[in-house]
């Protein structure tokens, strides 16, 4: 399976993922890269920015990506 095949059935189970979840759960370190590529083999992917705390209790902030529908 490949990497953008193991981003996209993530998505389908749940519904989004993000850096962290793609590094932990899946071993792709370049999300942005692999949703790229996604995209331009049509799936209609959103991103959204979401702030958190990091273990030091700063502000940071991540890109979260859903899949919103079927191949266009």
């Amino acid at each position: 399976m490949t990497q953008c095949e193991r981003i996209l059935k993530y998505m389908q189970d749940f519904g989004s993922i993000n850096p962290q979840q793609a590094m932990t759960d899946l071993g792709v370190m370049r999300l942005a890269a692999r949703v790229a590529d996604l995209k331009s083999e049509g799936h209609h992917i959103t991103r959204r920015m979401v702030s958190a705390k990091n273990r030091y209790g700063e502000a940071v902030s991540f890109a979260e990506y859903r899949l919103e529908g079927e191949k266009c």
